[in-house]
């Protein structure tokens, strides 16, 4: 239990320092550091409940591809995590412009990159919350 949580802190961390890092143009979210922190937090969560499954039932293709599809499945975490932001908390996350204007090469390009980068920077704090 003690690891699960300091993995979402970590993920919220990040998440932070990803907002600062990427342009608004790929991905962005208005508030101040609080709601933000809450936000990594529960993209956290959806990355430790629900990716675990996404992985396992691509498994197949992930093999196939030498596992570059695993950029595919964290890219479509973080659009998942978007859209239930927006659905279910009214949190406005938008990534390349999605949910709010709608899917277009934006939100790949935009998913991907902060999708990458997220995971760069969720190892590194991670790296150093440790228990």
């Amino acid at each position: 239990m003690k690891g699960f949580l300091l993995t979402l802190v970590a993920s919220a961390i990040a998440f932070v320092a990803l907002l600062f890092l990427l342009p608004d143009s790929m991905i962005a979210m208005s508030g101040d550091l609080p709601p933000q922190l809450a936000v990594g937090a529960f993209i956290g969560l959806i990355n430790a409940v629900i990716k675990p499954i996404i992985k396992l039932l691509s498994l197949p293709i992930t093999l196939m591809t030498l596992g570059l599809f695993s950029f595919v499945i964290n890219a479509a975490m973080l659009l998942l995590s978007a859209w239930l932001l927006d659905v279910l908390f009214n949190v406005t996350l938008t990534i390349g412009g999605w949910p709010a204007e709608g899917f277009s090469i934006d939100t790949i390009i935009g998913a991907f990159l902060a999708s990458i980068v997220l995971s760069i920077l969720t190892s590194v704090v991670g790296h150093f919350v440790h228990d």
